[in-house]
């Protein structure tokens, strides 16, 4: 069990008005009643605030507009913010790790995802402590637990049944392991991309699996961005023209490919789930190369810079410049989509077709 999993027991109310809570927010947001978020920065709400970690986002220039920094990694809304507006929540989903989320908020679901946190445990050891899938996983067993103590067996198993789950990983076992600059170099000589990216799916399986079996039913499952394009990426492998670096892209697609199988094989395996798969890859790849027609200027550099020719050699920070208008760029800071990428992001998620997220949208799913 995690380090990060210990959580107190809730004060227990009356089964009526647990009941009451649960149905209203069902009927304000429709056909889901919670949603449960597990990931990396790219949907963090805030978990690391509260942990020993390098990867933080609570301070400024995060957040500008946004009301201030959150532990956001972006400047105002992440991807599950802007679909959670869309499906109806009144509130952003509450970090996990926040003194906030407790009974009966944890109705509404729970973010549980971490900066610098991967599918394999190895991932991110470069920023000290965050929290892996593993660990998200045991924290949410124990969210479980405590709405299963609350409202009951029957009544749990219902809610965990039309919630909305969904899942944002994998960048950082590349970015932050087997890619990682100097240090991952004894790594890629000793395993080959595709032995290393069998573990991961092998992992990922287990843990997809898992999850199912504590009772999630509606899954989304993102892939990998073309990291290859990150202002990171382009700066630490010295790139010098707009194009992106075809070696962690290339990484990401062998990936993509197998996430693809897994989520088909396990939508079909499962009783009773709904897989989906969305193709964050090939939406962010076609902002990028069609980006004047999204309206924006600058598809390749960070908004929040601080030192390389594309701003991805720092992250940002307090000393960063931050670009006037960030509506126009694509990436808020080294790794990090805007705001205005994120829900153009979103969008695909919610309604798009079939070559953006299969086998249905998300607004199909939580309708379904």
């Amino acid at each position: 069990m995690s380090r990060f999993s210990a959580r107190q027991p809730f004060i227990g109310l009356t089964s009526t008005t647990l009941i009451l809570l649960v149905l209203h927010r069902s009927c304000f947001a429709k056909s889901v009643p919670a949603n449960f978020v597990f990931g990396d920065s790219l949907v963090e709400a805030g978990n690391n605030n509260y942990i020993p970690s390098l990867s933080k986002a609570n301070f400024i220039p995060n957040g500008i507009d946004f009301g201030g920094p959150t532990g956001r990694f972006t400047n105002g809304r992440t991807i599950i913010d802007i679909i959670g507006e869309e499906l109806g929540f009144e509130d952003y989903t509450p970090p996990y790790l926040a003194l906030t989320t407790v009974w009966p908020v944890v109705l509404q679901g729970v973010n549980y995802a971490s900066g610098g946190g991967g599918i394999l445990n190895s991932t991110g050891q470069i920023f000290g402590d965050r929290i892996n899938l593993d660990a998200q996983l045991d924290n949410f067993e124990n969210t479980r637990q405590d709405i299963i103590s609350g409202i009951g067996i029957s009544a749990a198993t219902e809610l965990f049944k039309t919630a909305l789950f969904s899942i944002t990983i994998g960048s950082n076992d590349f970015i932050n392991n087997y890619l990682t600059p100097v240090i991952s170099a004894a790594e890629q000589r000793l395993i080959s991309p595709e032995v290393f990216v069998n573990t991961m799916i092998s992992r990922y399986r287990q843990q997809l699996v898992r999850l199912y079996d504590m009772g999630a039913r509606r899954i989304v499952v993102a892939n990998v961005g073309p990291i290859g394009c990150i202002p990171f990426e382009r700066d630490a492998n010295g790139a010098d023209t707009d194009c992106c670096i075809d070696f962690p892209n290339q990484m990401a697609q062998l990936y993509n490919t197998q996430l693809r199988s897994l989520v088909v094989d396990l939508g079909s395996s499962l009783e009773g789930s709904k897989f989906v798969y969305a193709d964050v890859y090939r939406i962010v790849q076609d902002i990028i190369d069609n980006y004047i027609s999204y309206g924006f200027e600058n598809p390749n550099s960070a908004c929040c810079y601080t030192a390389g020719q594309f701003g991805g050699l720092i992250p940002c920070g307090p000393l960063s410049s931050v670009c006037q208008d960030r509506s126009k760029y694509v990436f808020w800071d080294p790794y990090h989509p805007s705001d205005a990428t994120n829900v153009i992001i979103a969008k695909h998620l919610m309604d798009g077709g079939v070559q953006d997220i299969t086998t249905m949208n998300i607004r199909q799913l939580v309708e379904s």
